[in-house]
């Protein structure tokens, strides 16, 4: 398993959630193709990915989608449930807590801590707000979320591992530093936004060259 690059694993997750999709249509069998075709990646991509995992379909009749579905939800450790924190009770923190697709897919936020004296004691989506110093190992939380403002972002990672957080979701945008025991994953909107902003800027560019290119002038006929 340690040799699976990261990349598969992602598309796990979006064949889980195809598979749940097929799965509410009623359909009892996938193939690859459909499955591609709906991630559109090939074939090829989908039962290589699969086969890293496992044997999961048979040769002219594809995947039992039920049985799919479950091998793969086991493989991303979603047959049991998580006990996570948030820290930072702002708007992207409050935003987190408000979701109630973590809960349906085993991810209890259960606490939400912040270091703002005027948020502390507040109530936030049924969470009293806790101060960032109360962060124990005695709460047993397995996943901590950082949704704190940048310059914050190193000291509440230090706190969560020392809590015994082993695995952080970062959402502040910077690099952060962690031991190799402790999974990191960071989520930068902003950089997403700069790289969108990257594509629709030269995708235009590219337009306006090919304008004008088709208005240019018809050359002269060439002298005798």
């Amino acid at each position: 398993m340690s040799r699976i690059s990261e990349p598969s694993v992602r598309r796990l997750s979006h064949y889980y959630r195809v598979l749940e999709e097929v799965a509410a249509e009623g359909k009892r069998m996938i193939s690859s193709h459909l499955l591609a075709e709906r991630e559109g990646i090939t074939s090829a991509q989908v039962r290589k990915d699969l086969s890293s995992f496992g044997s999961f379909g048979r040769r002219g009749l594809g995947y039992h989608v039920e049985h799919l579905r479950d091998e793969i939800r086991a493989l991303l450790g979603l047959d049991r449930r998580w006990r996570a924190c948030v820290v930072g009770a702002g708007h992207i923190g409050a935003a987190l807590l408000g979701y109630r697709g973590f809960a349906d897919q085993g991810f209890d936020l259960v606490a939400v801590f912040d270091a703002d004296a005027d948020r502390i004691g507040r109530t936030l989506e049924g969470r009293v707000v806790r101060p960032v110093s109360q962060l124990s190992a005695k709460d047993g939380f397995e996943i901590g979320v950082i949704a704190t403002p940048v310059r914050a972002a190193q000291e509440v990672a230090d706190a969560l591992v020392a809590a015994g957080v082993q695995g952080i979701l970062n959402f502040a945008p910077r690099k952060l530093r962690v031991p190799d025991s402790v999974t990191l994953r960071a989520v930068d909107m902003t950089m997403e936004f700069e790289s969108l902003s990257y594509a629709l800027t030269h995708a235009r560019a590219g337009r306006l060259s090919a304008g004008r290119v088709r208005r240019r002038p018809p050359r002269g006929r060439p002298r005798a």
